[in-house]
Protein backbone atom coordinates (compact mmCIF):
# COMPACT_ATOMS: atom_id res chain seq x y z
CA UNK A 1 0.00 0.00 0.00
CA UNK A 2 1.58 3.53 -1.09
CA UNK A 3 2.32 6.22 1.75
CA UNK A 4 -0.27 8.64 2.29
CA UNK A 5 2.74 10.99 2.40
CA UNK A 6 4.45 9.95 -0.31
CA UNK A 7 5.52 12.35 -2.74
CA UNK A 8 4.07 12.07 -6.00
CA UNK A 9 5.51 9.60 -8.48
CA UNK A 10 7.28 11.48 -11.28
CA UNK A 11 5.44 11.39 -14.59
CA UNK A 12 6.70 9.19 -16.63
CA UNK A 13 8.68 9.65 -19.85
CA UNK A 14 7.34 10.27 -23.76
CA UNK A 15 7.37 7.25 -25.28
CA UNK A 16 9.98 7.64 -28.38
CA UNK A 17 8.72 7.93 -31.88
CA UNK A 18 10.29 6.84 -34.95
CA UNK A 19 11.62 9.34 -37.27
CA UNK A 20 10.37 8.73 -40.97
CA UNK A 21 12.46 9.16 -44.30
CA UNK A 22 9.44 10.91 -46.72
CA UNK A 23 11.32 9.50 -49.50
CA UNK A 24 11.14 5.90 -48.81
CA UNK A 25 8.66 5.76 -46.02
CA UNK A 26 11.38 3.90 -43.34
CA UNK A 27 12.52 4.79 -40.01
CA UNK A 28 15.99 6.74 -40.09
CA UNK A 29 15.78 7.18 -36.00
CA UNK A 30 14.04 8.00 -32.75
CA UNK A 31 13.06 11.02 -30.62
CA UNK A 32 11.57 10.82 -27.34
CA UNK A 33 9.90 13.87 -26.88
CA UNK A 34 10.68 16.51 -24.10
CA UNK A 35 7.70 16.41 -21.16
CA UNK A 36 7.77 19.10 -18.22
CA UNK A 37 11.17 18.39 -16.47
CA UNK A 38 12.83 18.67 -19.53
CA UNK A 39 11.14 22.00 -20.84
CA UNK A 40 11.73 23.47 -17.74
CA UNK A 41 15.16 22.71 -17.03
CA UNK A 42 15.65 23.92 -20.43
CA UNK A 43 13.86 27.57 -20.04
CA UNK A 44 15.64 28.14 -16.96
CA UNK A 45 18.65 27.33 -18.27
CA UNK A 46 17.96 30.09 -20.91
CA UNK A 47 16.69 32.34 -18.27
CA UNK A 48 20.94 32.30 -17.21
CA UNK A 49 21.97 32.41 -20.65
CA UNK A 50 19.69 35.28 -21.82
CA UNK A 51 21.58 37.76 -18.78
CA UNK A 52 24.99 36.16 -19.99
CA UNK A 53 23.94 36.98 -23.83
CA UNK A 54 22.40 40.64 -23.49
CA UNK A 55 25.24 42.03 -21.81
CA UNK A 56 27.29 41.57 -24.94
CA UNK A 57 27.73 45.22 -26.69
CA UNK A 58 25.99 44.77 -29.97
CA UNK A 59 29.78 44.39 -31.58
CA UNK A 60 30.41 41.61 -29.36
CA UNK A 61 26.87 40.09 -30.94
CA UNK A 62 28.12 40.71 -34.40
CA UNK A 63 31.15 38.98 -33.68
CA UNK A 64 29.75 35.91 -32.39
CA UNK A 65 26.93 35.50 -34.53
CA UNK A 66 28.70 35.53 -37.67
CA UNK A 67 30.89 32.86 -36.09
CA UNK A 68 28.04 30.90 -36.25
CA UNK A 69 27.37 31.25 -39.58
CA UNK A 70 30.68 30.64 -40.43
CA UNK A 71 29.98 27.04 -38.79
CA UNK A 72 27.30 26.51 -40.92
CA UNK A 73 28.98 27.32 -43.80
CA UNK A 74 31.84 24.84 -43.07
CA UNK A 75 29.52 22.39 -42.27
CA UNK A 76 27.22 23.10 -45.25
CA UNK A 77 27.14 19.52 -46.37
CA UNK A 78 26.34 17.64 -42.99
CA UNK A 79 23.31 20.02 -42.75
CA UNK A 80 21.93 19.63 -45.76
CA UNK A 81 21.88 15.81 -45.83
CA UNK A 82 19.70 16.16 -42.00
CA UNK A 83 17.39 18.52 -43.53
CA UNK A 84 17.56 15.84 -46.81
CA UNK A 85 16.44 13.23 -43.94
CA UNK A 86 13.90 14.88 -42.47
CA UNK A 87 12.23 16.59 -45.55
CA UNK A 88 13.19 14.82 -48.91
CA UNK A 89 14.02 18.28 -50.21
CA UNK A 90 16.36 17.40 -53.70
CA UNK A 91 19.89 18.69 -52.87
CA UNK A 92 20.10 21.92 -54.89
CA UNK A 93 16.57 22.57 -52.72
CA UNK A 94 18.32 21.75 -49.27
CA UNK A 95 21.57 23.25 -50.08
CA UNK A 96 20.27 26.90 -51.27
CA UNK A 97 18.57 27.03 -48.36
CA UNK A 98 21.54 26.61 -45.84
CA UNK A 99 23.17 29.23 -47.65
CA UNK A 100 20.33 31.21 -46.81
CA UNK A 101 19.98 30.46 -43.38
CA UNK A 102 23.93 31.68 -42.96
CA UNK A 103 23.14 34.72 -44.86
CA UNK A 104 20.32 35.59 -42.43
CA UNK A 105 22.72 35.19 -39.46
CA UNK A 106 25.20 37.31 -40.94
CA UNK A 107 22.09 39.96 -41.89
CA UNK A 108 21.24 40.33 -38.17
CA UNK A 109 25.05 40.08 -37.22
CA UNK A 110 25.23 43.54 -39.06
CA UNK A 111 21.21 44.55 -37.69
CA UNK A 112 22.08 44.20 -34.37
CA UNK A 113 24.62 47.13 -34.42
CA UNK A 114 22.60 48.89 -36.45
CA UNK A 115 19.63 48.85 -33.87
CA UNK A 116 16.84 50.42 -33.84
CA UNK A 117 16.50 54.50 -34.20
CA UNK A 118 15.92 56.18 -30.66
CA UNK A 119 13.31 58.72 -30.46
CA UNK A 120 15.62 61.80 -28.28
CA UNK A 121 15.03 65.40 -27.56
CA UNK A 122 14.27 67.73 -25.61
CA UNK A 123 9.88 66.85 -25.73
CA UNK A 124 9.06 68.61 -22.06
CA UNK A 125 10.55 71.99 -21.02
CA UNK A 126 14.01 71.37 -18.47
CA UNK A 127 14.11 67.73 -19.87
CA UNK A 128 15.50 65.25 -21.83
CA UNK A 129 14.19 62.05 -23.40
CA UNK A 130 15.19 59.07 -25.19
CA UNK A 131 13.87 55.91 -26.00
CA UNK A 132 15.70 52.28 -24.82
CA UNK A 133 15.03 49.51 -27.51
CA UNK A 134 15.80 46.17 -24.85
CA UNK A 135 15.49 42.82 -25.27
CA UNK A 136 12.52 40.57 -23.78
CA UNK A 137 14.21 38.20 -22.53
CA UNK A 138 13.67 34.10 -23.67
CA UNK A 139 11.80 33.45 -26.54
CA UNK A 140 10.07 30.48 -27.19
CA UNK A 141 10.62 29.48 -30.51
CA UNK A 142 7.98 26.85 -32.23
CA UNK A 143 8.73 26.12 -35.78
CA UNK A 144 7.57 23.77 -38.62
CA UNK A 145 8.36 20.64 -40.71
CA UNK A 146 8.48 22.46 -44.06
CA UNK A 147 11.70 24.25 -43.81
CA UNK A 148 12.86 23.32 -40.55
CA UNK A 149 16.26 25.14 -40.38
CA UNK A 150 15.26 27.92 -42.31
CA UNK A 151 12.22 28.75 -40.11
CA UNK A 152 14.24 28.25 -37.14
CA UNK A 153 17.04 31.00 -38.56
CA UNK A 154 13.69 33.26 -39.30
CA UNK A 155 12.74 33.28 -35.59
CA UNK A 156 15.98 32.99 -33.82
CA UNK A 157 18.43 35.20 -36.28
CA UNK A 158 16.46 38.32 -35.15
CA UNK A 159 15.73 37.03 -31.65
CA UNK A 160 19.48 36.86 -31.03
CA UNK A 161 20.70 39.81 -32.74
CA UNK A 162 17.73 41.74 -30.44
CA UNK A 163 19.56 40.41 -27.08
CA UNK A 164 17.46 37.61 -26.26
CA UNK A 165 18.09 33.82 -25.72
CA UNK A 166 15.80 31.58 -27.39
CA UNK A 167 14.51 27.77 -26.80
CA UNK A 168 13.77 26.65 -29.84
CA UNK A 169 11.34 23.38 -30.45
CA UNK A 170 11.50 21.97 -33.67
CA UNK A 171 7.99 20.06 -35.83
CA UNK A 172 8.01 16.45 -34.71
CA UNK A 173 8.91 14.92 -37.52
CA UNK A 174 11.96 16.90 -38.55
CA UNK A 175 14.48 18.17 -35.34
CA UNK A 176 17.76 17.04 -37.00
CA UNK A 177 19.54 20.29 -38.40
CA UNK A 178 17.98 22.38 -35.28
CA UNK A 179 19.91 20.53 -32.84
CA UNK A 180 23.06 20.97 -34.84
CA UNK A 181 22.34 24.87 -35.44
CA UNK A 182 22.45 24.16 -31.32
CA UNK A 183 25.03 23.16 -30.94
CA UNK A 184 27.01 25.14 -33.27
CA UNK A 185 25.31 27.77 -31.42
CA UNK A 186 27.02 26.81 -27.65
CA UNK A 187 30.11 27.16 -29.69
CA UNK A 188 29.80 30.28 -31.15
CA UNK A 189 27.34 32.54 -29.23
CA UNK A 190 27.99 30.89 -25.69
CA UNK A 191 26.43 28.00 -23.79
CA UNK A 192 22.60 28.29 -22.98
CA UNK A 193 22.19 31.28 -25.53
CA UNK A 194 20.15 29.11 -28.05
CA UNK A 195 18.50 25.55 -27.01
CA UNK A 196 17.13 23.13 -29.09
CA UNK A 197 14.24 21.08 -27.44
CA UNK A 198 12.96 18.15 -30.02
CA UNK A 199 9.17 17.11 -28.83
CA UNK A 200 5.99 16.75 -30.36
CA UNK A 201 2.59 19.27 -30.08
CA UNK A 202 2.41 18.26 -25.80
CA UNK A 203 6.43 20.03 -25.61
CA UNK A 204 5.51 23.02 -27.24
CA UNK A 205 2.10 23.26 -25.05
CA UNK A 206 4.52 22.72 -22.61
CA UNK A 207 7.16 25.44 -23.81
CA UNK A 208 3.90 27.62 -24.45
CA UNK A 209 3.44 27.32 -20.62
CA UNK A 210 6.41 27.71 -19.32
CA UNK A 211 8.36 30.82 -18.16
CA UNK A 212 8.99 32.26 -21.43
CA UNK A 213 8.91 35.94 -21.94
CA UNK A 214 7.47 35.91 -25.66
CA UNK A 215 6.39 32.99 -27.82
CA UNK A 216 7.31 33.25 -31.67
CA UNK A 217 5.34 30.38 -33.61
CA UNK A 218 5.14 29.51 -37.22
CA UNK A 219 2.45 26.91 -38.34
CA UNK A 220 -1.16 26.51 -38.94
CA UNK A 221 -3.95 28.93 -38.34
CA UNK A 222 -5.86 26.15 -35.27
CA UNK A 223 -2.35 26.22 -33.68
CA UNK A 224 -1.78 29.93 -33.62
CA UNK A 225 -5.13 30.88 -31.96
CA UNK A 226 -4.32 28.25 -29.51
CA UNK A 227 -1.05 29.86 -28.60
CA UNK A 228 -2.41 33.13 -28.83
CA UNK A 229 -5.08 32.07 -26.47
CA UNK A 230 -2.57 30.12 -23.53
CA UNK A 231 -0.06 33.20 -23.63
CA UNK A 232 -2.07 35.16 -21.76
CA UNK A 233 -0.25 38.73 -21.52
CA UNK A 234 2.86 37.73 -23.22
CA UNK A 235 4.06 39.23 -26.39
CA UNK A 236 3.06 36.72 -29.26
CA UNK A 237 4.79 36.52 -33.30
CA UNK A 238 2.50 34.46 -35.07
CA UNK A 239 3.23 33.16 -38.95
CA UNK A 240 0.16 30.92 -39.66
CA UNK A 241 -0.07 30.36 -43.29
CA UNK A 242 -1.33 31.64 -46.28
CA UNK A 243 -3.49 30.46 -49.60
CA UNK A 244 -1.96 32.89 -52.32
CA UNK A 245 -3.92 34.27 -55.02
CA UNK A 246 -2.01 34.72 -58.49
CA UNK A 247 -4.11 37.54 -60.62
CA UNK A 248 -2.92 36.56 -64.11
CA UNK A 249 -3.99 39.09 -66.71
CA UNK A 250 -4.47 38.52 -70.76
CA UNK A 251 -1.31 40.67 -71.48
CA UNK A 252 0.69 38.43 -69.38
CA UNK A 253 4.61 37.82 -69.95
CA UNK A 254 5.28 34.61 -71.80
CA UNK A 255 7.65 33.55 -68.72
CA UNK A 256 4.25 33.22 -66.55
CA UNK A 257 3.52 29.58 -66.90
CA UNK A 258 7.40 28.42 -66.23
CA UNK A 259 7.35 30.36 -62.86
CA UNK A 260 4.45 29.48 -61.36
CA UNK A 261 5.12 26.08 -62.41
CA UNK A 262 8.55 26.19 -60.50
CA UNK A 263 7.19 28.39 -57.47
CA UNK A 264 3.87 25.94 -56.85
CA UNK A 265 5.96 22.98 -56.87
CA UNK A 266 9.04 24.16 -55.30
CA UNK A 267 9.45 22.07 -51.79
CA UNK A 268 6.56 20.20 -52.84
CA UNK A 269 4.28 23.23 -52.57
CA UNK A 270 5.07 23.11 -49.09
CA UNK A 271 5.36 26.65 -48.70
CA UNK A 272 2.96 29.18 -46.44
CA UNK A 273 3.48 31.59 -49.20
CA UNK A 274 3.46 29.42 -52.21
CA UNK A 275 1.12 30.39 -55.63
CA UNK A 276 -2.27 28.69 -55.09
CA UNK A 277 -4.88 30.44 -56.51
CA UNK A 278 -4.89 31.41 -59.76
CA UNK A 279 -7.49 33.76 -60.77
CA UNK A 280 -7.79 34.63 -64.71
CA UNK A 281 -10.06 36.88 -66.58
CA UNK A 282 -12.60 34.79 -68.76
CA UNK A 283 -10.81 35.70 -72.29
CA UNK A 284 -7.45 34.52 -70.97
CA UNK A 285 -8.66 31.52 -68.89
CA UNK A 286 -8.69 28.59 -71.18
CA UNK A 287 -5.36 29.65 -72.57
CA UNK A 288 -4.32 29.90 -69.03
CA UNK A 289 -5.29 26.35 -68.19
CA UNK A 290 -3.43 25.06 -71.10
CA UNK A 291 -0.59 26.95 -70.38
CA UNK A 292 -0.49 26.12 -66.90
CA UNK A 293 -0.85 22.26 -67.80
CA UNK A 294 2.18 22.43 -70.38
CA UNK A 295 4.35 24.06 -67.29
CA UNK A 296 3.13 21.82 -64.60
CA UNK A 297 4.08 18.40 -67.07
CA UNK A 298 7.76 20.36 -66.91
CA UNK A 299 7.97 19.49 -63.28
CA UNK A 300 8.03 15.68 -62.18
CA UNK A 301 7.78 14.48 -58.39
CA UNK A 302 10.44 12.38 -57.71
CA UNK A 303 12.73 14.11 -60.33
CA UNK A 304 12.13 17.72 -59.59
CA UNK A 305 10.94 18.37 -56.67
CA UNK A 306 10.46 16.18 -53.12
CA UNK A 307 7.62 13.85 -51.27
CA UNK A 308 5.12 15.64 -49.19
CA UNK A 309 6.44 15.79 -45.22
CA UNK A 310 4.03 13.13 -43.75
CA UNK A 311 1.39 10.77 -43.61
CA UNK A 312 -0.58 13.57 -42.29
CA UNK A 313 -0.11 15.72 -44.27
CA UNK A 314 -0.81 13.63 -47.36
CA UNK A 315 -4.09 12.76 -46.14
CA UNK A 316 -5.05 16.05 -45.51
CA UNK A 317 -4.11 17.25 -48.83
CA UNK A 318 -5.59 13.31 -50.94
CA UNK A 319 -8.85 14.51 -48.48
CA UNK A 320 -8.85 18.19 -50.48
CA UNK A 321 -8.55 16.80 -53.78
CA UNK A 322 -11.48 14.42 -53.71
CA UNK A 323 -13.88 17.11 -51.90
CA UNK A 324 -13.25 19.57 -54.97
CA UNK A 325 -15.87 20.22 -57.11
CA UNK A 326 -13.42 21.19 -60.01
CA UNK A 327 -14.68 20.44 -63.42
CA UNK A 328 -11.45 19.71 -64.46
CA UNK A 329 -8.59 17.42 -62.05
CA UNK A 330 -5.30 17.41 -63.99
CA UNK A 331 -2.21 15.12 -62.85
CA UNK A 332 1.13 15.97 -63.95
CA UNK A 333 3.72 12.98 -64.82
CA UNK A 334 5.84 12.25 -61.48
CA UNK A 335 5.77 9.66 -58.71
CA UNK A 336 2.40 9.28 -56.69
CA UNK A 337 3.39 6.37 -54.58
CA UNK A 338 3.98 7.04 -50.97
CA UNK A 339 3.96 10.44 -49.39
CA UNK A 340 4.76 11.65 -53.10
CA UNK A 341 2.32 13.99 -55.20
CA UNK A 342 2.95 14.96 -59.06
CA UNK A 343 1.26 18.70 -59.81
CA UNK A 344 -1.87 18.82 -59.72
CA UNK A 345 -4.35 21.54 -61.77
CA UNK A 346 -7.44 21.87 -60.40
CA UNK A 347 -9.98 24.33 -62.81
CA UNK A 348 -12.99 25.81 -62.78
CA UNK A 349 -14.20 25.29 -59.26
CA UNK A 350 -16.95 27.49 -57.07
CA UNK A 351 -15.90 30.00 -54.82
CA UNK A 352 -16.86 28.07 -51.88
CA UNK A 353 -14.60 24.58 -52.92
CA UNK A 354 -12.16 23.74 -49.95
CA UNK A 355 -9.28 23.72 -52.55
CA UNK A 356 -9.97 27.29 -52.71
CA UNK A 357 -10.55 28.17 -49.32
CA UNK A 358 -8.33 25.96 -47.52
CA UNK A 359 -4.38 26.25 -47.43
CA UNK A 360 -3.58 22.84 -48.98
CA UNK A 361 0.03 23.17 -49.08
CA UNK A 362 0.61 20.62 -51.43
CA UNK A 363 1.68 21.18 -55.49
CA UNK A 364 -1.43 22.06 -56.54
CA UNK A 365 -2.54 25.45 -58.55
CA UNK A 366 -6.06 26.24 -58.55
CA UNK A 367 -7.90 28.07 -61.67
CA UNK A 368 -10.31 30.61 -61.72
CA UNK A 369 -11.74 32.71 -63.74
CA UNK A 370 -13.52 36.32 -63.29
CA UNK A 371 -15.70 38.30 -65.50
CA UNK A 372 -13.53 41.67 -65.33
CA UNK A 373 -10.59 43.12 -62.60
CA UNK A 374 -13.30 43.55 -59.88
CA UNK A 375 -14.45 40.48 -60.22
CA UNK A 376 -11.08 38.98 -59.89
CA UNK A 377 -9.99 41.59 -57.19
CA UNK A 378 -12.67 40.11 -54.95
CA UNK A 379 -12.26 36.67 -55.59
CA UNK A 380 -8.53 37.02 -54.82
CA UNK A 381 -9.44 38.90 -51.34
CA UNK A 382 -12.38 36.13 -50.59
CA UNK A 383 -10.36 34.08 -48.36
CA UNK A 384 -9.08 34.42 -44.86
CA UNK A 385 -5.70 33.99 -45.57
CA UNK A 386 -3.78 37.49 -46.30
CA UNK A 387 0.05 37.00 -46.23
CA UNK A 388 1.25 37.09 -50.16
CA UNK A 389 -0.12 37.48 -53.50
CA UNK A 390 1.19 38.33 -56.86
CA UNK A 391 0.21 39.52 -60.53
CA UNK A 392 1.11 39.25 -63.65
CA UNK A 393 1.25 41.55 -66.69
CA UNK A 394 2.41 43.61 -68.71
CA UNK A 395 0.99 46.54 -67.34
CA UNK A 396 2.90 48.34 -64.25
CA UNK A 397 0.59 50.88 -63.98
CA UNK A 398 -2.21 48.29 -63.38
CA UNK A 399 -0.49 45.77 -61.72
CA UNK A 400 0.95 48.31 -59.01
CA UNK A 401 -2.89 49.26 -58.91
CA UNK A 402 -3.53 45.62 -57.61
CA UNK A 403 -1.18 45.12 -55.48
CA UNK A 404 -2.29 48.39 -53.25
CA UNK A 405 -5.98 46.24 -53.34
CA UNK A 406 -5.05 43.18 -52.76
CA UNK A 407 -4.77 41.87 -48.73
CA UNK A 408 -1.75 40.86 -48.66
CA UNK A 409 0.94 41.45 -46.02
CA UNK A 410 3.68 40.48 -48.74
CA UNK A 411 2.75 41.37 -53.05
CA UNK A 412 5.17 40.42 -56.13
CA UNK A 413 4.73 41.76 -59.52
CA UNK A 414 5.94 39.04 -62.73
CA UNK A 415 7.26 36.70 -60.00
CA UNK A 416 6.49 34.90 -56.78
CA UNK A 417 8.62 33.43 -53.64
CA UNK A 418 10.84 36.50 -54.08
CA UNK A 419 12.59 36.97 -51.01
CA UNK A 420 15.48 38.30 -49.50
CA UNK A 421 16.59 39.07 -45.46
CA UNK A 422 16.25 43.06 -46.41
CA UNK A 423 12.51 42.57 -46.84
CA UNK A 424 9.79 42.03 -44.35
CA UNK A 425 7.44 39.37 -44.58
CA UNK A 426 3.92 39.65 -42.79
CA UNK A 427 0.41 38.28 -42.36
CA UNK A 428 -3.15 39.84 -41.89
CA UNK A 429 -5.95 38.33 -40.81
CA UNK A 430 -5.69 34.76 -40.28
CA UNK A 431 -2.10 34.52 -41.68
CA UNK A 432 -1.12 35.62 -38.62
CA UNK A 433 0.51 38.96 -37.15
CA UNK A 434 3.82 40.29 -36.63
CA UNK A 435 6.87 40.60 -38.87
CA UNK A 436 9.81 38.16 -39.99
CA UNK A 437 12.99 39.40 -42.17
CA UNK A 438 14.19 42.57 -42.34
CA UNK A 439 15.49 45.32 -39.76
CA UNK A 440 11.97 45.38 -38.77
CA UNK A 441 12.01 42.14 -37.31
CA UNK A 442 14.32 43.55 -34.69
CA UNK A 443 11.19 45.03 -32.73
CA UNK A 444 9.70 41.64 -32.52
CA UNK A 445 12.03 40.74 -30.05
CA UNK A 446 12.30 44.06 -28.30
CA UNK A 447 10.46 46.52 -25.87
CA UNK A 448 10.86 50.21 -25.84
CA UNK A 449 11.88 51.87 -22.55
CA UNK A 450 11.32 55.44 -22.12
CA UNK A 451 13.76 57.70 -20.01
CA UNK A 452 13.58 61.18 -19.25
CA UNK A 453 15.95 62.91 -16.83
CA UNK A 454 14.94 66.71 -15.38
CA UNK A 455 17.60 68.74 -16.89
Amino acid sequence: MEHPFAPPAPPAPADPVDLIDPRTGRARGSLTPARAEQVAEAVGLARLGAMLWRAYTPRERERRLDALADLIEEHLAEYVALERAGTGKPEAEATGEVREVADLFRFYAGAARAGTAPAAGRYLAGHESWVRWEPIGVVGAIVPWNYPLLMAAWRCAPALAAGNAVVVKPAETTPDSVVLLAEHAARALGDRVLTALPGDRETGRLLVASDVDMIAFTGSALAGADIAARAGHRRVSLELGGNSPVLVLPDAPDHTWAALATACTYNAGQSCAAPARVITLTENHEQAVAALTAALAERQSGRDFGPLNNPDQAARYDRLVAASAAERSIAAPGRADGLWRPARLLADLPADDPAVQEEVFGPLLTVQHAEDLEAALALANDVPQALAASVWTRDLSAALDLTARLDAGETWVNCHLAQTAELPHSGRGTSGHGTDLSTLALQEYQRPKTVTVRL
